[in-house]
């Protein structure tokens, strides 16, 4: 099997310092993530950004929406439909970026549930997914550390009835209620979909102050040998300062260093 490509995030403002970074460490590409904030509000903005993607050739990119609080099934309608707007939004403007593939969240910043509702959330990604494919983008689904998408069961009925694919955070996985408790294991995020797993975040695991890095290659050797064993070649370190990141890439290096490629290949055919 061959590595997948390792990614880092746009942690760094100056685009040229991130290339720079990237490609010294010898990264492939660039997982770019948008808030609601950094959305062009105008054909000027959209062309600056444009300019600023396009210095980070040869690097691939890929985008990475962290819309707080924006759901396509909430149960107003007019924050439904405001969300809709928005997601379209960034659908059309990674298409005029040359974009390929885009990460969405449902329930992203939420406490409670309260306030969404399960069919408009299943129908509108679904619908979500069909518009980003005539642009010819993958709108790719991630699990969450709580909610809906933290719970395998519902995960997948999440990314089967919208047909969408799955970005598998191996962090918010790691703390997943359903996990924790034993209900489930970390490889029943994947094994109904393996075969729809596009992208990947790898860090040891989501903590209230953030992502932390593993301490050791045990932290993660389970968890990236199944991830390994995946059609998945786009493997993003979602950490956001230096130490972390490059004490990660460190434990991820080792990790291929480490598995003989017989026992990956079987891992795959184990997991088909």
């Amino acid at each position: 099997m061959t590595q997948p490509k390792l990614a880092l995030c746009n942690f760094i403002p100056d685009v040229r310092q991130l290339r720079q970074t990237a490609l010294d460490h010898g990264f492939s590409g660039v997982d770019w993530t948008f808030s609601l904030e950094d959305l062009p509000a105008s054909d000027g903005e959209e062309s600056r950004l444009r300019r600023r993607i396009a210095r980070l050739e040869p690097l691939e990119v890929r985008y990475h929406c962290a819309f707080n609080g924006v759901d396509l099934g909430d149960t107003d309608i007019q924050k439904a439909n405001a969300a809709k707007s928005i997601f379209r939004k960034a659908c059309r403007l990674v298409s005029g970026l040359e974009g390929k593939f885009m990460t969405v969240h449902l329930g992203l910043g939420r406490e409670s549930y309260d306030q969404l509702c399960w069919e408009r959330s299943v129908g509108s990604l679904a619908d979500l997914v069909d518009y980003a494919e005539d642009l010819g983008i993958r709108v790719c689904l991630e699990n969450l550390a709580s909610g809906w998408s933290s719970r395998p069961e519902l995960f997948e009925k999440l990314v089967r009835k919208s047909n969408a694919g799955v970005t598998l955070d191996i962090g918010h996985a790691q703390v997943s209620p359903s996990v924790l408790s034993q209900h489930y294991a970390f490889e029943d995020f994947v094994s109904p979909h393996h075969e729809r797993v596009c992208n990947a975040h790898v860090y040891h695991e989501e903590r209230d102050d953030g992502h932390a890095a593993p301490e050791s290659l045990d932290d993660m050797q389970e968890r990236l040998q199944l991830l390994h064993s995946l059609p998945c070649d786009w493997w993003v370190l979602e950490l956001r300062d230096q130490n972390s990141l490059f004490s990660t890439l460190g434990v991820v290096r080792e990790f291929f260093d480490a598995v003989p490629e017989d026992a990956l290949s079987d891992a795959k055919m184990r997991s088909i």
